[in-house]
């Protein structure tokens, strides 16, 4: 399978009510949670989501993010929100799509870039830890 598949996972959801701003769209908020969702789903995958990292000895914040907002989100809406990792060697940088999930049609995209902190000490790795590597199954 080509790395940038195997590195890609989705899940499909659906806005609550209590998702939407007084505009009755997907407050701009929520898509943080939304990527987080998803972002959990695609290291599941590895066997190296949350619990995991922290039992390998490190944590990984999130440093960075964007989002650009295409098209708004609406309630009952179905989409699939999809992460891809596509940088692994000196940090966790995943990009994102969000897309309706009937037409395709893409509605915001965005990235996350997370980095390797030793829980021990408190320092942050400027090379990714070999466990990540490993999880992946890529050779540094």
């Amino acid at each position: 399978m080509p790395t940038e598949n195997r590195l890609r996972g989705e899940i499909e959801l659906e806005p609550a009510f209590h998702d939407l701003d007084p505009m009755d769209i997907v407050w701009h908020g929520r898509y943080a949670q939304y990527l987080e969702l998803a972002r959990c789903a695609l290291l599941r995958r590895f066997d190296y989501d949350y619990p995991q990292m922290a039992a390998s000895g490190f944590g990984w914040p999130v440093v960075d993010m964007r989002l650009r907002y295409v098209r708004p989100l609406r309630y009952g809406q179905r989409v699939r929100v999809i992460a891809t990792i596509v940088e692994w060697e000196n940090r966790l940088k995943i990009d994102y799509e969000v897309r309706d999930a009937a037409s395709g049609e893409r509605l915001t995209r965005g990235y996350t870039v997370q980095v390797a902190v030793e829980i021990a000490t408190g320092e942050m790795r400027y090379v990714c830890p070999e466990v990540l590597w490993q999880r992946l199954g890529v050779t540094p």
